[in-house]
C-alpha cells in the first residue's frame, strides 16, 4: 500500500508510547473516558490486539487501534488523527495498516464508531457503510437522586464483594443481555470478556434466591474524576416491568454522587426504545450521536 514517506506507522512499545497514544486519544474523544496506561498495557496483551502511533517528522499526530470485535466474526478499528493533521494522508494511511491487520486474522468484515461529520465522510469516502446508530444521554449530578426500594426478595450486593456471583452470572444475565442489545449483528459474548471488559467498578448485583437477576455500574474516569460512564445496565427478562431496572440505576446514581461524580453519560442503541426511555425518565437529557460503520475485508486499494 502506498503511502506517504513522511507518515510512520509504529506499534506501542514503551509506556511513552501508550501515554502518547492515550493523550491523541483524549484530545480527539474529550468527552469520553479513555483507558488508564495500565489498562492499555494489559489489554494490549491480547496477540489479536493492536496498538500504534502515527508520526510526521517525528512528531506524533494520530493513533490506530485494531482488534477482533464483541461482534461475531467482526474486527473492530479505530483511526484518530489530531485535528490538525488532518487532510493530509494520515487517516488513511492508518486505516489501512489497521485493516491490513484484521485482514490477517482472517475476519471478513470490520467496524467502526464515527461521532462527527468530518469522520462520517471520512468513513464514507472510503466505503463504509452505516449499519447502526446511539445516542449519549447524560445525568447532571447536583445533588443525591432518591433510591426506591428493590422489589420484594431482592438483594444488592457489589460485585467487588462477591466476584463468584459475577461470573456465575455469565450463563443466564450475560448472554441474555447482550443478545436483547438493537445491533445489526450480535455480540459474540466470551466468558473471558464478560469477566474484565464487561465488569464496571462499583458493579451492583440484583440477587434473587443466589441468581443474578440484574445489574448496573460505573466506569470512573480517571482523567476527569467528577465524570463516570454507565457500565452494564440489564435485567433478566424474567424480572422485567418490576421496577428493577430503575432501582439499579438510582443506585449507581447515588453512588456516583457520593463519590465526587457530577456528570454521568451512557450510550444506548436506536431499537431501544425501553433504555432510553428509563434514562430519560430518570433526568437524562440526549448529548450526541454516533454512527457505527462497516465494510468488507480486505479494503482494497488505498485513496490517493
Amino acid at each position: 500500500m502506498p503511502t506517504s514517506p513522511a507518515i510512520e506507522i509504529t506499534p506501542c512499545t514503551t509506556d511513552a508510547d501508550y501515554e502518547a497514544w492515550r493523550q491523541v486519544r483524549i484530545a480527539v474523544l474529550p468527552y469520553e473516558r479513555c483507558d488508564s496506561l495500565e489498562e492499555l498495557k494489559k489489554q494490549d496483551a491480547s496477540p489479536t490486539r493492536l496498538m500504534v502511533l502515527a508520526r510526521e517528522g517525528g512528531v506524533v499526530v494520530g493513533l490506530g487501534f485494531a482488534d477482533r470485535s464483541d461482534a461475531a466474526a467482526m474486527g473492530s478499528l479505530a483511526p484518530r488523527v489530531l485535528p490538525e493533521h488532518r487532510r493530509r494522508g494520515v487517516g488513511t494511511a492508518l486505516l489501512h495498516h489497521l485493516a491490513d491487520h484484521l485482514a490477517a486474522l482472517d475476519l471478513p468484515r470490520v467496524r467502526a464508531t464515527v461521532d462527527d461529520d468530518g469522520s462520517l465522510e471520512f468513513a464514507h469516502a472510503h466505503g463504509f457503510e452505516d449499519t447502526d446508530n446511539e445516542i449519549e444521554q447524560t445525568f447532571t449530578l447536583d445533588t443525591a437522586p432518591q433510591v426506591g426500594a428493590a422489589p420484594e426478595g431482592v438483594d444488592v450486593v457489589l460485585a467487588s464483594d462477591r466476584p463468584d456471583l459475577w461470573a456465575a452470572a455469565y450463563d443466564g444475565l450475560g448472554k441474555e443481555a447482550v443478545s436483547d442489545f438493537a445491533f445489526s449483528t450480535s455480540i459474540d459474548l466470551t466468558p473471558e470478556r464478560w469477566a474484565t471488559s464487561w465488569l464496571g467498578d462499583p458493579m451492583f448485583l440484583a440477587v434473587h434466591d443466589g441468581e443474578v437477576v440484574g445489574c448496573a455500574g460505573l466506569i470512573r474516569d480517571t482523567d476527569v474524576p467528577h465524570r463516570a460512564e454507565n457500565a452494564l445496565t440489564a435485567v433478566r427478562r424474567d424480572w422485567r416491568g418490576r421496577g428493577l431496572a430503575v432501582h439499579l440505576k438510582q443506585r449507581t446514581l447515588a453512588w456516583a454522587a457520593g463519590h465526587g461524580i457530577t456528570e454521568v453519560y451512557t450510550w444506548t442503541q436506536d431499537g431501544n426504545d425501553a433504555m432510553r426511555g428509563l434514562n430519560t425518565r430518570l433526568g437524562y437529557a440526549t448529548t450526541r450521536r454516533s454512527t457505527m460503520v462497516a465494510h468488507d475485508l480486505p479494503l482494497g486499494p488505498a485513496l490517493d
